[in-house]
């Protein structure tokens, strides 16, 4: 598989998520899934853009608001999964 392709069908798939998310949130958490599987076959690494909307401990699709909170404390983005109760921390870099 190309990695051209492989990041087509990624990003395809993230849209796709955010499109049934609200009528089938298990749907959803699949398409994520499905993504982060071709992403490992290949040794892709998925866009920042795109890592954020995905919890790693579950693979369910987040959407603020609805299924997980986001946070900045201390420097940091901190991003609670409400399905698995974890926690995502991500470091901000200061503006120089």
């Amino acid at each position: 598989m190309s990695i051209e392709i492989a990041k087509h069908r990624i990003k395809k798939l993230f849209s796709e998520a955010d499109k049934i998310f609200p009528n089938n949130k298990k749907l959803a958490d699949r398409y994520v899934e499905l993504a982060r599987k071709i992403a490992m076959k290949i040794n892709l690494s998925i866009p920042k853009s795109l890592k954020r909307k995905f919890c790693k401990h579950c693979n369910s699709y987040l959407k603020p608001g609805v299924n997980s909170r986001i946070r900045i404390h201390k420097s940091r983005v901190i991003i609670y999964c409400q399905n698995c109760r974890k926690y995502t921390r991500i470091p901000l870099k200061p503006k120089k």
